[in-house]
């Protein structure tokens, strides 16, 4: 049977496009059923979260991280339970990654606090004495984009239906009543903080980039 596909370029090749495309819908169809809807809990971002997310995918954080646990011991044990189609429903571009040059980050704000990502993003060394990461103090200066986050999450609600409602805890209101949550939930994690300046800024009513990215680091459970 081989052989003569192999003597036979046309059906070889018919025969490739079939195992292709079977494999491609065993793969796909999964996402179109139960496990691609939203998982039980599962929030979409806040704004602050987004402009995190923002600054991770501009610092090129995803080229290095991913955020894919795959269904083997070996990563389950180091990371934790593994990844749901579920768990992305939100996530606009998905940020799972291709290599790991550092640990998978998909359930990093289960077991590091805001405590460690400060001293982490300043100097990497401080509490990862092997590390090869580069320092990121130009975050702890640079003021996060809340504007944009907000509207990236008014286009990700009408777009894509994304329920931002009271139901769920993450309504999405006005400008100014964003601009309200953005700070509580700042003033959470800048509490948590040791850096004076970013501490001075946010008494001024700026939100450094460091803020934000730790608020979105600390969603990823």
């Amino acid at each position: 049977m081989f052989s003569w596909l192999e003597k036979n370029p046309f059906f070889f090749a018919v025969a490739v496009f079939f195992v292709i495309a079977y494999a491609g819908i065993v793969e796909v169809l999964p996402n179109f059923t139960e496990n691609a809807r939203p998982i039980e809990g599962k929030k979409p971002y806040t704004v602050l979260q987004l402009a995190g997310r923002q600054i991770y995918i501009k610092e090129s954080c995803n080229a290095c991280h991913s955020q894919l646990i795959r269904p083997f011991k070996s990563e389950t044990d180091r990371y934790g339970m593994y990844s749901l189609s579920g768990e992305y429903a939100y996530d606009r571009p998905f940020l799972w990654g291709s290599k790991r040059t550092g640990p998978d980050l998909m359930r990093v704000g289960g077991y590091r606090t805001t405590d460690w990502h400060e001293n982490h993003m300043w100097e990497p060394t401080s509490v990862v004495p092997n590390s090869i990461m580069p320092a990121y103090k130009h975050i702890f200066k640079d003021n996060a984009d809340i504007e944009t986050a907000y509207a990236e999450a008014l286009t990700v609600k009408k777009v894509f239906n994304v329920p931002y409602d009271v139901e769920n805890g993450t309504k999405l209101g006005s400008w100014k009543d964003a601009q309200e949550e953005v700070k509580a939930e700042a003033q959470t994690i800048v509490d948590q903080m040791k850096n004076e300046e970013v501490k001075k800024a946010f008494s001024k009513g700026e939100i450094k980039e460091i803020v934000a990215l730790i608020a979105y680091l600390n969603s990823l459970k």
